[in-house]
Formats: C-alpha cells, structure tokens, sequence
C-alpha cells in the first residue's frame, strides 16, 4: 500500500524536461512510482487532488547559516515554508563545533563571534543551544532525529584553528604539529559526515573583539594541506570566501582558489557573484578562476542570487556600512559622539570619498543615499516620513542626501531604519543575469538564510524566482528554473537519489500553484529566544512540503513533523570529483 498518492499534477522532474502530468505515489519516505494519470491500481493510505498543481522536487539552499537556528527552529523558517527541503550549513569558516572541551570558554567566543559576523542574536544563541558537544560528530549528533529539513554541514576553519591554538588561532600562526593536528581534526570531522571544510579570508570578517577571524590569518600552504585532506574523504567538498568575492579577485586569490580545489580534486564553491551591468568587467572577471580551474583538474563554482534580496541598513547597529573602509571607525563610536561626527561636514566628505573608492568594491552602491527608502522612524520630528525617499527629502530641505540621511537619523538617536533601493535592477543587469546564468560554473545560491536575521531575508529566493519567472520577467522557462533550484545544486554536492522526482528517490516534494506561487514582503517579527528579532517572509502559492515524505508544510502552515535527516558525507553523498 502506498503511503500517499498525489493525483493529476504537473510533474517538473527536476532535469529540465517539460512538465508531464503524472500521479506519483510514495512509500516509506520514497517515490515509488510516477504513472500516467489515472493508471494507479494500488490503494494509498491518503490522496491528494493535485490537478492544476506543479510537483517539483524540493529545493537544496547551498548556502545557509541554520547551524544554530536550527536548534530552537527544527523548521528552518522561513526556508522550508518556500520549498527548501535540503540546507547546507557550516559555510564561511563558521561552524559551532568542534569546541575544545578543556576550554569552556571557546563556545563563549564562538558566540560573540557569530553574533558579529554573521548577525545572529547573542541572546537566542545562549538561551537557544545547549552547547553540550566537543566533537563535530557529537554536534552532528545533536540534531539527529529533530529536524523537518534535511541538513549537511561543512566543518569551518575557525572552529579547527581555535580548538588546536586557543586564542592564539587569532594573529598566531600554527607550529607543524598544530597543522598537523589540525589535519587529523579535520579528519575526524569527515569521518563523522562533515561535507568538507570551509574557510574564509574575507576583509569584512571580524570576530566578537573586532579581530580578523581566525582562518584570515592562515598562509596558503595550511589552506592547501587542509584541502588535500579533504580529497581523502569520500563525498566532500570545499566552500571559501576571499576578499575579491565581493568586487574582483586578484591574481593571487585565483592562484589560491585554484590550488585548492585541485588539492583536493573537489568542487570548491564561493559566494557570492554579484552581477550588475554597470561593472561589466567584473563577471568576466571573477569566472577566471572557474576557468583556470577546469584546467588543473578542479572546479570552481560561483554561486549567484536570481532575486535581489533588500537589505535594510542603520546607522545605530552593526551592519553592510560598516564595511565601507573607514566608516567602521565613525560607525563604532558612541551614539552622541557617532552624532556629532556624522554632522561634521568635513567628516561626511571624507566617508563618502572612502565609499566611491576601488576599495570599497561592491559596498560603493551603498553611498548613494539619494536612493534610500526611510523605514521606521521614533520621533516625533520624522513623523510622516516612513515610506519616502530620502532625495525627495533632501530636494525640499535643500541638503545634499548623506546630510538630510543623517539629520533624520539623529533625531531617532539612530534607530531610524533604512533601506537602500538596488543600483542593479535595470533591463541590462538582468539581461546580464540570463547571460550568466548560462555558465557551467554559476549556480543559484547565496541565501544566507539563518544569517543577518534582522538585516536581510534571503530566504524566499526560491518562490520570488519561480513567480518571476512565470508572471514577471520570464528570464527562464519554469522547468529550468526548477532544476537551477533543485537538481544543479543537489549535483553538486553529489546528494544521494535526491534533487529530482524519480522512482527510487527520496520524497522531497513541493507542490505549488504556478499562478500564485510568489514571497511576501520581508517583515520584522519577535521570535526568536530572548524575543530577539528577524525578518520573516511569507511564503504564496506553496501547497504543500514533503521530507523524505512526511509533510512538513500545508499552506505555509508548519504541520510539526521533524522528518528530515543529517546528511553525512560519505553515507548520503557521493564523491564528485573534479579530476
């Protein structure tokens, strides 16, 4: 007997073949069979009437930070309410183990470091994990058995580094027996399912003291050890972050790039790819290294976002201005002080030369403070301002916009909110995004979910790309887009019989309605532990979501069940090698 029977929908496999309408049935959490309609004579415990319905496999996030949400969310909210049914974790060098259990301290500063540097809630992280393990298995462990998506993580570099060096992991370089030990840590963590290692050396990554994290400070050689380690690992890969991701890379991080993916003769992914028709140069840029890869037996993959994700700003809290050279150190200062100095307009002038610089990268966009849209406001002289733009503001106050921006600002005492209209939403940039898209070595990706909780929203990148695709810009046919969502990505990292809907493949399903399916808009909502808070999108048009056959979401309603699984490399992935 089937265990549920879904009738008459539109079947995207996942492969970029056209849609078919099918009944497909499942058993013990896989697809048993997918028949021409009407053609099923087993009975089925429940069906379903799926007519005018697309079933498509669930979708694989690549790039995710749930490694501590999903300790108080098994749900993966937001994700999973639009469609995700696989997340992989540990990205950026930041994992939440191994920790050193002769130093109690470490999981202290592996805290304070997640909540700067990938914006998570210092209070939901001490009031919702444990923190009970040491080893990465045991980490793994802990999340056996209560989570509704499937989970992979890869191990992160800061973690190893501190668990062998102790404080020393930042600024210290370590002895041959340190990298040795590392090596052997890095094993441990592979044997247990880790996916690989990740690390980064990215400019904008500081830990909870305001110090380079601890991979920033690694040479080359120890990256390429840790990397050869991994090519010993069946099912691995290699995720990174390097100063050039966010502009263009230099000759010297596509040398490094490409050495490590070659060492280890696995893919290495990196996030992310941001393309907009005003630097043209940048995209061919950036996929030399994917280029130069294939050429010494590796693989270079960049990961992309089909949406553009808003991203709200403050000058009150740490966030993407911050990263603007020169402006951490006006940003950091105390209100009143932060206050006096943003009206200063010598110092103003000096920012905003700071933020046209080549150094500055992709945060140069971020200066144009014209086209910021104001959000909340708490004083009574910004009364009736939320929802206008700041260069209508300025035009009738007769200020240039940083100073109009920075006068609305000061009367919140900083706690206005902000958000920056996207310089890159013009016909070229996505004609350009087509265009990419089509490379061998682009991927769909870069969500970020389980990160920056109130700051951005990644998440609903999945529904917002299908309803653009079949009622917006139509850059895609829907059944490529669902493979760009499913099966590239599920390719990639080599998963087991999953990323499609076939027979003999586990039941990871999304049922939608093609003429609905879209996200709501990002809102600030209260639940996280401490009542700490985080934009939330509602997901439109998503019917239903099954892991490993269980139905984990009906309406956009959570149904409670923790059917999802970790995926350990080796046993739930396969070796995709480059060589």
């Amino acid at each position: 007997m089937l265990d549920h029977l879904i009738k008459g929908a539109t079947v995207v496999d996942g492969t970029g073949a056209p849609g078919v309408v099918a009944d497909v049935g499942i058993r013990d959490g896989r697809i048993v069979l997918v028949a021409r309609p009407g053609t099923v004579t087993e009975a089925a415990r429940t069906t379903e009437d799926a007519t005018g319905l697309v079933l498509a496999p669930g979708f694989v996030d690549p790039h995710t930070h749930y490694d501590a949400q999903l300790f108080w969310d098994p749900f993966a909210t937001p994700s999973m309410n639009h469609g995700v049914t696989t997340v992989a974790g540990g990205n950026c060098g930041f994992t939440l183990a191994p920790l050193h259990p002769g130093r109690p301290e470490d999981a202290d500063y592996t805290r304070r470091m997640m909540s700067k540097v990938e914006g998570m809630a210092l209070k939901a992280l001490e009031e919702g994990v444990d923190w009970s393990w040491s080893s990465f298995g045991e980490y793994l462990d802990a999340l056996e058995g209560r989570i509704a998506v499937n989970a992979g993580f890869m191990v992160g570099h800061c973690a190893l580094r501190r668990y062998v060096m102790g404080p020393d992991a930042v600024g210290g370089q370590p002895s041959e027996e340190q990298l040795a030990r590392m090596v052997d840590l890095l094993h441990d963590a592979m044997e247990a399912g880790a996916w690989g290692l990740s690390t980064t050396q990215s400019a904008t990554h500081s830990d909870g003291d305001g110090a380079p994290v601890a991979s920033r400070h690694a040479t080359p050689e120890e990256l390429v050890a840790l990397s050869r380690a991994v090519g010993e690992h069946e099912g691995t890969q290699l995720e990174a972050i390097l100063a050039g991701c966010l502009d263009q890379f230099s000759d010297a991080e596509i040398d490094l790039f490409v050495e490590m993916t070659a060492a280890a003769g696995r893919p290495l992914n990196w996030n992310v790819l941001t393309i907009d028709a005003a630097v043209p140069e940048r995209v061919p840029r950036q996929l030399v290294a994917s280029e130069r890869a294939r050429k010494s037996g590796g693989r270079i993959v960049a990961l992309t976002m089909p949406i553009l994700t808003p991203m709200n700003m403050s000058l009150g809290t740490f966030c993407a201005l911050n990263l603007i050279p020169g402006w951490g150190e006006v940003l950091s200062l105390p209100v009143p002080e932060r206050i006096a100095r943003l009206r200063d307009p010598d110092v103003r002038a000096g920012m905003l030369r700071r933020a046209d610089s080549k150094e500055a990268g992709v945060f140069r966009r971020l200066a144009h403070f014209g086209r910021y849209v104001i959000g909340d406001t708490y004083s009574r002289e910004n009364e009736g301002l939320t929802g206008r733009v700041v260069r209508d503001i300025a035009a009738e106050r007769g200020q240039d916009p940083f100073q109009c921006l920075v006068e609305i600002c000061a009367n919140d005492g900083l706690r206005t909110v902000l958000w920056p209209m996207p310089t890159d939403n013009d016909p070229a940039s996505w004609a350009l995004r087509r265009e990419t898209w089509e490379h061998e070595d682009v991927m769909l990706g870069g969500s970020d979910a389980g990160a920056h909780l109130d700051r951005m929203c990644g998440a609903p990148y999945t529904t917002r790309f299908l309803g653009d695709c079949l009622r917006g810009r139509g850059l895609v046919p829907l059944e490529r887009a669902v493979r760009m969502l499913s099966d590239d990505p599920a390719r990639l990292f080599g998963l087991r019989e999953r990323g499609r809907i076939a027979e003999g493949y586990h039941a990871d399903l999304v049922l939608f309605d093609p003429e609905r399916i879209d996200a709501g808009p990002a809102t600030l909502v209260h639940d996280l532990p401490g009542d700490s808070p985080r934009l939330d999108s509602r997901a439109i048009g998503i019917v239903s979501v099954r892991v490993n056959g269980v139905e984990t979401v009906r309406d956009d309603e959570v149904t409670g069940a923790v059917p999802g699984r970790v995926l350990r490399s080796g046993r739930d992935t396969r070796t995709v090698s480059t060589r």
